[in-house]
């Protein structure tokens, strides 16, 4: 008789299962009517029956919300490098001012001519190393986020959200980007009438 409490708890957790299942499905039915049609048309009842099913227990939420904080970070730490290499060079420029100065004030007049030639080309060759370094670093920033965008489709995809493996095509990123949204839009609604605790 003791099989009875545990085959009745077994029920009562698929019942809370479906339940949840059934209003994270009419939450996301409602939620897409928002997006652009072209998208809602490929969002299948099956995608979004596979994606409510994926949301039930709450994890994908938290892999979510540890993705956008890594984001957010990368971002940051992105900009900061780049604020400090643009201090960087406007420092370089300053100096470079300041001595072109220094060094006509103490030149003879026949050589200014010489020394006005010589400093253009100083100038000029720091703005192109400013310039080229400037490039580097947006080279090197489109490269980063690139790669955080696939670390974030991998452990999407391996997290079991529909819609999500690695690809680089710009429809398919849309597409994965209007799913997060409705992922984070059903999660604060979720927190804010406290289904989410």
């Amino acid at each position: 008789m003791e099989s009875y409490p545990v085959v009745y708890e077994e029920q009562n957790d698929s019942t809370k299962q479906q339940e949840r299942h059934y209003y994270l499905l009419s939450e996301l039915q409602t939620l897409v009517k928002d997006l652009p049609s072209s998208f809602q048309q490929r969002l299948s009842y099956t995608t979004l029956s596979d994606l409510a099913q994926a949301l039930i227990d709450g994890t994908v939420y938290d892999i979510v919300q540890g993705l956008l904080d890594i984001q957010h970070l990368t971002e940051r730490n992105l900009y900061n490098q780049r604020q400090k290499l643009h201090c960087e060079h406007r420092a370089l420029k300053q100096d470079l001012v300041r001595k072109h100065k220094e060094a006509l004030q103490v030149c003879k007049s026949h050589n200014l001519a010489v020394m006005k030639t010589n400093q253009q080309g100083e100038t000029e060759a720091l703005e192109i190393r400013v310039r080229e370094e400037q490039r580097m670093m947006d080279e090197k920033i489109v490269v980063e986020m690139d790669q955080k965008v696939i670390d974030q489709q991998n452990t999407l995809e391996m997290a079991g959200v529909p819609g999500f493996y690695i690809t680089t095509n710009p429809q398919e990123l849309t597409m994965q980007i209007n799913l997060l949204e409705l992922i984070l839009k059903l999660q604060q609604k979720e927190s804010q009438s406290g289904v989410l605790s």
